[in-house]
């Protein structure tokens, strides 16, 4: 599967909030992520990713492991995604570290989900806080069976987000773990 995402600087989160609430109720969520690479950084190299993540929200936490390969779409940054969820997040931590792989960055993600139907797909629209970075963010994703469906996908997206007032222009490529980083003056 690949996740088809658009993600978008929002300028006034009341409105957008209020936008999501009409399609769908929000629930609040905490996402604890930890992204891994090799010591010579071949992951991130090749454009991949390996995370680790913890969601805990009102009803009860879970924790998922995602590896995502390199982009199919480069205006998007969209990417093939393989996640499955895990029964204890500390043995997989302890796993992919005696596995070679070292933590490379983690943070805490503030997010408010709201799971919408719009043109037919279904979606996770996302509004995101990081308490390192200024600003909310507008994250919209749906899944996709192959790359010839992700611009049709990417259409959709861009029409929720218009429809929502985030204009084209509040777009961004933006990584959390760039911007994170950067305020660390580390690198991700």
């Amino acid at each position: 599967m690949i996740e088809a995402e658009l993600k978008a600087r929002v300028r006034d989160s009341e409105a957008v909030r209020r936008g999501l609430e009409e399609r769908a109720e929000g629930r609040a969520e905490v996402y604890r992520d930890t992204y891994y690479d090799t010591p010579d950084g071949s992951l991130g190299a090749r454009d991949a990713e390996l995370r680790v993540r913890t969601v805990r929200g009102a009803g009860e936490d879970r924790t998922l492991l995602t590896y995502k390969e390199a982009r199919v779409d480069e205006e998007s940054g969209s990417k093939p995604e393989h996640e499955t969820r895990v029964e204890d997040a500390e043995a997989v931590h302890r796993m992919l570290r005696g596995l070679g792989y070292v933590p490379v960055i983690e943070f805490e993600k503030n997010c408010r989900n709201h799971d919408i139907e719009a043109y037919g797909r279904r979606m996770l629209a996302t509004l995101v806080q990081l308490p390192e970075i200024d600003g909310t963010f507008i994250e919209i994703e749906t899944l996709v069976e192959d790359d010839t469906d992700v611009r049709a996908a990417l259409s959709d997206i861009r029409a929720v987000l218009a429809e929502l007032g985030v204009e084209e222009t509040d777009l961004t490529r933006e990584l959390y773990t760039d911007a994170v980083a950067a305020g660390r003056g580390t690198r991700a």
